[in-house]
């Protein structure tokens, strides 16, 4: 089977960071930047970080992550710890999800919004089970962020932790974040792990050793595959990348890059920061009203998202295409000849062999089956609405 992939189409802009190619010394490396490099990792600029767009084949990574197991440098995501006695207090008051009624061990993906209610990023809030014995002060709280807005949102969070008796901390670069997923990603962690990593529900995290380390580690991802997400420190990452590595590629997993992973989230129907969300973006806007929580609750930007929504203002929306090309970032679409919005990500599916696109349209276009066009220079593409995500597990 022969696709026709150009890397601009399905990495376009990963605005967690843009991409670019590596200029070599003034990018951040991450603990495993090395290792990527010594095994044929086509490294580029990302959010300030050198980081692998694919070692080989994006979708000979993406297929492996679909049917087997691939292994993921996410180090350069933002990673804060948030403690004191009004730790959660005030995350509550920072963020669209209900924090305060987690109890340890539980994991929330939420929004921190702006005072209009427009994303300033969407992050995932840890409350962590269990102590590590090498850290005398371990996080009651962790939020990962979007690599491009870590620098935002911690200086968001600082600027309002003096309300609150509550400190905020920058872990990113003390620790490494090391993503495995895929349907044998737990079957191959668990050995490693000292906690019984199979009986850990979805979206539930623990402190525990692996390999003998100190580390936290999730069942959550970012691909719609099962998986896990470890957390460790960074002197520790690459014993913990290289045996994982090891264990799946006894059975055809792999290393996976940045391109590989924008495909799997895209089919996945996951928005990404600065295609899908932006600060001008409301939670209802982007479909993301399972994250925000208004009753009984203030949070910046509570206020104006309680109101009514501006039915004028576009939605996000799936969209499936005729053909083989694939949609780029800002192409505009079409609804009988006249434009109804425009797209924001767009790639050729090696699941699916077909070109998938998510995009904000204008709600009358905006149903499920409406008949669209997607104009790629000059020529317009029939395109219809579908459901989000285009991708399920098991489905």
């Amino acid at each position: 089977m022969r696709y026709y992939l150009p890397a601009p189409i399905l990495v376009p802009d990963l605005r967690q960071g843009n991409l670019a190619m590596s200029t070599g010394s003034s990018l951040a490396q991450t603990p495993l930047h090395d290792w990527h490099a010594t095994h044929g990792g086509r490294m580029v600029d990302f959010a300030g970080f050198s980081m692998p767009v694919q070692y080989a084949s994006i979708v000979d990574e993406h297929n492996a992550t679909r049917t087997r197991a691939g292994l993921f440098d996410i180090s350069h995501m933002g990673r804060l710890a948030i403690r004191g006695p009004e730790a959660a207090k005030f995350l509550d008051a920072m963020v669209t999800r209900r924090i305060i009624d987690m109890k340890p061990g539980q994991i929330r993906y939420g929004l921190v919004c702006n005072a209009a209610g427009g994303i300033l990023d969407d992050v995932l809030v840890y409350r962590w089970d269990g102590e590590l014995q090498s850290m005398p002060q371990p996080p009651e709280f962790h939020m990962v962020v979007n690599a491009s807005n870590r620098e935002k949102i911690l200086a968001w969070l600082k600027d309002r932790e003096t309300e609150f008796a509550a400190r905020v901390e920058d872990l990113t670069t003390s620790t490494a974040m090391i993503a495995l997923q895929g349907p044998e990603a737990i079957e191959k962690a668990d050995p490693l792990v000292f906690a019984e990593l199979t009986s850990l529900r979805y979206y539930r995290g623990i402190a525990s050793q692996v390999l003998g380390h100190d580390c936290y580690v999730s069942r959550t991802g970012y691909t719609g595959e099962d998986g896990c997400e470890i957390i460790c420190p960074a002197e520790d990452a690459l014993e913990v990348w290289q045996t994982l590595y090891d264990a799946i590629s006894e059975t055809g997993g792999m290393a996976v890059g940045l391109g590989a992973r924008d495909t799997l989230r895209l089919e996945a129907g996951m928005p990404l920061y600065g295609h899908e969300l932006s600060e001008n973006i409301t939670p209802w806007q982007a479909g993301l009203e399972f994250a925000v929580n208004l009753k009984d609750r203030e949070f910046i930007g509570s206020e104006v998202l309680a109101g009514s929504m501006d039915g004028s203002r576009p939605v996000r929306v799936g969209l499936q295409m005729d053909g083989r090309r694939a949609a780029r970032e800002g192409c505009p679409v079409m609804y009988e000849d006249e434009p109804v919005g425009t797209v924001t990500s767009g790639t050729y599916s090696p699941t699916f062999e077909r070109p998938l696109a998510m995009a904000y349209v204008k709600p009358v276009a905006a149903a499920i089956g409406t008949p669209l066009a997607v104009d790629i220079r000059g020529t317009q593409i029939p395109a219809t609405v579908v459901p989000l995500p285009f991708y399920e597990r098991g489905k």
